[in-house]
């Protein structure tokens, strides 16, 4: 009987950097997710992620550090970093934490539209009447679900393409008109973990 023997070499200038390289990437996208979710406040979450994170990347660091003359362990390890990054953003884009503030400028003739479409959506609005550098216009302000902004955003650009808006992050809601968030079943379990709850 044969067995299938790893070279050190291979050991060495494969495996191992391809090992950092996975580590790197886990502990980043953890860390990334970690100080969104400190900046959006939910706190219960952020220390159990934090206890993971640093324990990868003690053990990706004790092999980096253990062979200094090691180039590919060198690059694993920036390589890693990199895309933990990026890995990291986009986990936090599909589970769409939080909610946002939408602010809509608009001309007075087509803002009539926009407000129909939030209402009959279920969304809560306030709507103002504003003086723009071009005339008067008419300010919607409506508080929504982060996962619901580009369905928004989709219905303004093809309806009002001259529309202005901006989007800006909420810490804290206290309370107001919401459109029920429709979880998926990955993320729905999820979502009511780390949910804010209200002080009695």
């Amino acid at each position: 009987m044969s067995f299938f023997i790893i070279s050190p070499e291979i050991y060495a200038w494969v495996i191992l950097p391809l090992l950092i390289f996975v580590a790197r990437i886990c502990d980043v996208s953890m860390e990334t997710i970690r100080v969104i979710y400190i900046s959006k406040g939910i706190k219960y979450l952020a220390p159990f992620i934090a206890f993971f994170e640093i324990v990868i990347w003690l053990l990706a660091m004790e092999v980096v550090m253990k062979d200094l003359s090691n180039v590919a362990n060198f690059l694993a390890f920036a390589f890693g970093f990199a895309m933990g990054t990026y890995i990291g953003l986009v986990i936090e884009e599909k589970l769409s934490i939080g909610m946002v503030i939408l602010r809509i400028i608009t001309t007075e003739e087509s803002n009539e539209e926009i407000i129909s479409f939030m209402q009959s959506e279920n969304y809560g609005i306030t709507s103002l009447d504003a003086t723009g550098s071009r005339g008067n216009v008419k300010m919607i302000l409506s508080l929504v679900n982060r996962v619901d902004v580009p369905r928004i955003t989709e219905h303004i650009q093809s309806t009002n393409p001259h529309a202005f808006f901006s989007i800006e992050d909420v810490r804290y809601v206290n309370e107001g008109v919401f459109r029920p968030k429709k979880p998926n079943t990955i993320t729905g379990l999820f979502h009511s973990f780390i949910r804010p709850r209200k002080k009695k």
